[in-house]
This record gives structure tokens, C-alpha cells and sequence, in this order.
């Protein structure tokens, strides 16, 4: 009779402490809702500065430009190189250029360059609003009338959805140019064949969708980002946490549905 009982008390502890656990992320999840939520209203009602946006969309584009060459022109040579040796066995080492152009286009360009974004301009943001807010200056804006959101939300959503499409179409063309220098010149293929197999494995629609998934990481960077300035802790140590927080949730977010993204966008197909 005992063992039942035992049982069903175990099974409610648990239950409990997993609905403890869970308390926690679902009242964040639903506190950034309404904070989406009032930022529309807020954007439709105040119009923000345009001076602000063009600000922030080329300092988000310059800061993010110097590691994004990088890491795109490595991960095309990278490319190049693990395509070819997999491809070789096969009899298919002339193929590189079309997973370089598949891989790159398709899936690794949109994600390397919302990363950098993320670690660069996601954490700016978030420490910037953070140390806004434990100054009061937020408190200040709304003093004089300013939405607070209209005038520092906006400006940054704006401008990282006009560079971050940018970024990515320039990381596209860095990985297929390196990933032809390093198959010509190291793995002695035939230029005429990369460029020709590269063009035969994207389509220029491809270019459009990571455009969109672009946007869709950058709103995402922006919203999450400026959010945990907005709900930082008192001091330093809530600026540095909120902008720790800020860039993992980011990345996770951004990353895991980029495979939804591809499913909706190309269906599983080819």
C-alpha cells in the first residue's frame, strides 16, 4: 500500500521541482513578449530619429567588418579543402565548388555573419542600455517626453537590418573567392570547373532567402540584445551579465531555428 503512495509523492516532488526550474524561463519569455509587444506600439506612435539609424547602421557595419572578412575568407578556404578530400574518393574532387556555393550561400554565410554581429554589436548594445539604465538616464528620456524604446530600440533594429543582409552577401563572396584560390592554386582544380559548379549549385533565389535569414537573426540580436539592457541588474555585475546573457541567447536563438528557416525556405529539397 505504501509503494503507490511513495511513488505518486516522488512523482509530485519532481513534477514540482520541474515546474520550479521552469518558472523562471517562461516569466522571462514572457516579460521580452511585452516588451516586442510595447516596442511596436511604441515605434508606430514615435517615429525615431533617422540621424540615429544611419549612426547605428554604420557603426554596427564597421565594427563587425574587420573579423567578418576574416573568419569568411578562412571558413571558404576551409570549405574548399574538407569538400575536396571528402569528394576525392569518389571521384568527385571537382565538385568543391558547388558545396563551397551550397554550404556557403545556404547556410554558413547568414549564421558566421550574424555571430559577429551578435558578439560585437549585440553585446554593445546591451551594456550600452544596461549602464543607460543604472545611470537613470532612461528614467531622464522619459522625463522629457522621449520614449525610451522609440529613441534607442529603433534606431538599432533599423540599422542592423540594413548592414546585416550586407555583411552576409559580403561574407557569400568571400567564402566562394577564397574557396576558388585555395582549389586552384593548392588543390590544382580547374577554375572554369569551380566557378561552373558553384553556379550550378546555387540559384539566385538563394541569395534572397539569406538576405531574409539575415533580417530575421538581426531582429532577433537587436530585440534580444537591447531587452537584456533594458532588464539589467543594479552595477557592473548586472551590465556584465545582462551582456553575457545577452549574446548566448542570441547565438542559441539564432542557430537553432536557422533549421526551421531552411525547412520553410527550401523544404528539404534541393
Amino acid at each position: 500500500m505504501t509503494a503507490p503512495a511513495d511513488l505518486l509523492r516522488g512523482a509530485s516532488m519532481a513534477l514540482a521541482g520541474l515546474l520550479r526550474r521552469l518558472a523562471g524561463p517562461l516569466r522571462g519569455l514572457g516579460g521580452f513578449a511585452w516588451f516586442v509587444l510595447d516596442f511596436l506600439v511604441a515605434a508606430v506612435r514615435h517615429r525615431p530619429p533617422p540621424g540615429h539609424t544611419i549612426r547605428e547602421a554604420f557603426r554596427i557595419g564597421i565594427k563587425s567588418l574587420p573579423i567578418l572578412v576574416i573568419i569568411s575568407a578562412f571558413v571558404g578556404t576551409n570549405l574548399a579543402l574538407q569538400g575536396f578530400h571528402a569528394f576525392r574518393p569518389l571521384g568527385g574532387g571537382r565538385l568543391v565548388g558547388m558545396f563551397v556555393s551550397l554550404a556557403g550561400v545556404r547556410e554558413l554565410a547568414p549564421i558566421i555573419a550574424a555571430s559577429m554581429v551578435a558578439a560585437k554589436a549585440g553585446t554593445e548594445m546591451a551594456s550600452q542600455i544596461g549602464v543607460m539604465k543604472i545611470r537613470e538616464q532612461i528614467d531622464a528620456l522619459e522625463v522629457m517626453a522621449v520614449h525610451p524604446y522609440a529613441f534607442l530600440v529603433a534606431p538599432r533594429l533599423l540599422g542592423i537590418l540594413l548592414v546585416l543582409p550586407a555583411l552576409t552577401i559580403l561574407s557569400i563572396f568571400l567564402m566562394l573567392a577564397s574557396g576558388y584560390v585555395v582549389s586552384v592554386a593548392q588543390l590544382g582544380l580547374n577554375g572554369a570547373e569551380f566557378i561552373h559548379f558553384a553556379s550550378q549549385g546555387i540559384r539566385p533565389v538563394d541569395f534572397l532567402y539569406g538576405a531574409l535569414k539575415a533580417m530575421y537573426f538581426g531582429a532577433v540580436i537587436s530585440l534580444v540584445s537591447c531587452w537584456f539592457g533594458f532588464t539589467c541588474g543594479r552595477g557592473p555585475e548586472g551590465v556584465g551579465q545582462a551582456t553575457n546573457r545577452a549574446v548566448v541567447v542570441s547565438a542559441v536563438v539564432c542557430v537553432t531555428s536557422n533549421y526551421f528557416l531552411s525547412e520553410l525556405l527550401y523544404g528539404g529539397g534541393p
